[in-house]
C-alpha cells in the first residue's frame, strides 16, 4: 500500500491546480485514519481512474477524491445505466451496470454539477464520455444522462439507460 500512497503524492504534487489551498500532509494524515477508504482508492486506480484530490470540505475537514484520467476510465466502460437497464436487454447484455459497480466499488457517481466542476480544474473526456448521475425525473422514463466535453465546453446529453458504447464508462467520486 505504501507504494500506491506514494503514487497518489505523485499524481498530487504533479497536479496541484486541482487543489491549490490544500497540503499533502494532510491528506495522507486522514488516509492514514481511513484504510478502507484507502482501499476503495486502490481500487479506483485499478480500473484506470487515477484519482486525485478537486476538492475540501471546511466543515467536515474531509477531501474528495476524483476520477481524473483523461478519459474515461478503461475498467469501466460498456456498462448500461444501471440493475433496472441491464435486466430490461434480452440479448447483447453488457457486463454489469454503472450503479452497480459504484456500489461495488464504494463510490458515488458523478452529478451533472459534479461534473462540469470537474471539467474546471482539466480537460476530461475529450474523446470519451461518463455516465452521470440521473435524476429520478429522467430515469423513470427511461433514460440517463451522460457528459463529455467537446469544441472547450461541457454537454451534457441523454440516451436510453439500457445502452452501453466502448467509450462510455463512468466517473467516481470518494470522500476520505
Amino acid at each position: 500500500m505504501q507504494a500506491f500512497l506514494k503514487l497518489l503524492e505523485k499524481r498530487f504534487e504533479l497536479h496541484r491546480h486541482r487543489h491549490p489551498r490544500v497540503e499533502w500532509e494532510a491528506v495522507a494524515l486522514r488516509l492514514q485514519a481511513a484504510p478502507e477508504k484507502v482501499g476503495v482508492l486502490y481500487q479506483m486506480e485499478a480500473t484506470g481512474g487515477e484519482p486525485d484530490v478537486i476538492g475540501f470540505s471546511d466543515s467536515t475537514g474531509a477531501f474528495v477524491f476524483c476520477d481524473c484520467a483523461a478519459e474515461s476510465p478503461k475498467g469501466r466502460r460498456s456498462l448500461c445505466y444501471d440493475d433496472t437497464a441491464l435486466a430490461s436487454r434480452k440479448e447483447y447484455k453488457p457486463q454489469g451496470s454503472v450503479v452497480g459497480r459504484c456500489e461495488e466499488l464504494g463510490i458515488e457517481l458523478l452529478t451533472e454539477q459534479e461534473y462540469s466542476a470537474l471539467q474546471e480544474v482539466g480537460p476530461f473526456d475529450l474523446k470519451t464520455s461518463s455516465w452521470l448521475a440521473t435524476p429520478p425525473t429522467i430515469r423513470e422514463q427511461g433514460g440517463a444522462i451522460f457528459g463529455d466535453q467537446r469544441y472547450g465546453r461541457v454537454f451534457i446529453y441523454h440516451n436510453g439507460a439500457e445502452s452501453y458504447y466502448a467509450a462510455r464508462g463512468f466517473r467516481g467520486k470518494l470522500w476520505v
